[in-house]
């Protein structure tokens, strides 16, 4: 693998991590029509920097992949779920941070029986939005768990990351079935744990990258 390639995929994951952490601590938590309203372009900022990371996590995953051998069926298999949990995410983040703050805008100033009626649409957004929610939480528990089984196959990084990999899938699943993926509590405690294990694995490529004479 070009040695180049490698510390730039770690870069692009650390990036990605930092851009999800801007998401993960300024995403507005829900409420009233009224509070959607007031805080619509915070919801619209926070959501594009997480349209924005996207990109970066696919070129560091693609180095993750490559590092660990496109050879191995389960770290092919890892970056093919992962990519299924990225399109989820991009999907998740433009309903609940593009097409709800576009829509509700149009009825700012509506009468209240205007805003009731609009309700029964905006639960229904929000399902959708969690449909998206559970998606990629599955996606991202299982190709975490592809990649720590490969790590302790290949023995191409720490097999102690490839441990916390397996455990912090575990734990991310359990807050799925738990139901709490769902709610902004849940969503910051699955966010954190999964970020915590990728910016740990652009730390490593990155620096296994500097280190190469």
């Amino acid at each position: 693998m070009n040695p180049q390639f490698e510390k730039n995929a770690g870069i692009a994951l650390i990036v990605f991590t930092i851009l999800m952490t801007f998401t993960m601590v300024l995403h507005p938590a829900g409420g009233s029509f009224e509070y959607l309203l007031k805080v619509k372009m915070r919801i619209i900022t926070t959501h594009a920097i997480a349209l924005c990371s996207l990109p970066f996590a696919l070129v560091g995953f693609w180095g993750l992949t490559r590092k660990l051998g496109t050879e191995y069926l389960l770290s092919v298999s890892a970056l093919a779920t992962m990519i299924f949990g990225l399109i989820a995410v991009m999907m998740a983040a433009t309903v609940n941070g593009l097409v709800l703050p576009i829509f509700i805008q149009r009825y700012e100033g509506a009468s209240p029986e205007v805003i009731e009626s609009l309700k029964p649409l905006l639960r229904y957004n929000f399902s959708i939005n969690n449909a998206f929610d559970y998606i990629y939480t599955a996606a991202f528990c299982l190709a975490i768990l592809f990649w720590s089984i490969a790590i302790i196959r290949t023995r191409k990084l720490p097999v102690s990351l490839a441990y916390a990999g397996l455990v912090l899938s575990v734990i991310a699943a359990v807050i799925f079935e738990a139901g709490f993926a769902g709610h902004l509590g849940g969503f910051r405690l699955f966010v954190t744990s999964i970020v915590i294990w990728i910016l740990l694995v652009g730390l490593l490529l990155a620096r296994t990258r500097a280190n190469i004479p």
